[in-house]
């Protein structure tokens, strides 16, 4: 417990400071939103609402990722909805296709959710 009694109190010092593994997150969430990029450019997901769906969730997530490595509250939030769903949609595809790869992916996003709504993770967004 600090002074004040309320266990949730953060050093400012440390208000906006990135923790390694929030970078680390940050950095492959850009890599696969860059490779969905590529995958919709090359009409992988079809030739309209499926490749316009998928750049326009890789927009909202290219904004929320440069919004958490600013440290911004708006960031935090737009990539824990986007691990949280990405997670749900890849078991979902496990279960219906069987391919072994959506499951991995959908635990790695259930993972960067769980790391990401910790409360040291919280009491440092601005």
């Amino acid at each position: 417990m600090t002074e004040n009694n309320s266990p949730r109190t953060i050093d400012p010092a440390l208000k906006g400071k990135m923790l390694p593994g929030v970078a680390a997150i940050t950095m492959f969430l850009l890599l696969l939103t860059l490779l969905n990029v590529f995958a919709a450019m090359r009409n992988a997901y079809g030739t309209a609402a499926g490749k316009y769906s998928v750049l326009g969730v890789c927009t909202l997530l290219v904004i929320g990722l440069f919004g958490l490595m600013r440290m911004q509250r708006f960031g935090w939030a737009i990539v824990c909805g986007g691990c949280i769903l990405l997670s749900g949609g890849d078991f979902y595809f496990f279960r219906q296709t069987h391919v072994s790869f959506f499951l991995l992916r959908g635990f790695f996003m259930l993972v960067f959710f769980l790391y990401l709504v910790r409360p040291e993770v919280r009491d440092r967004m601005r």
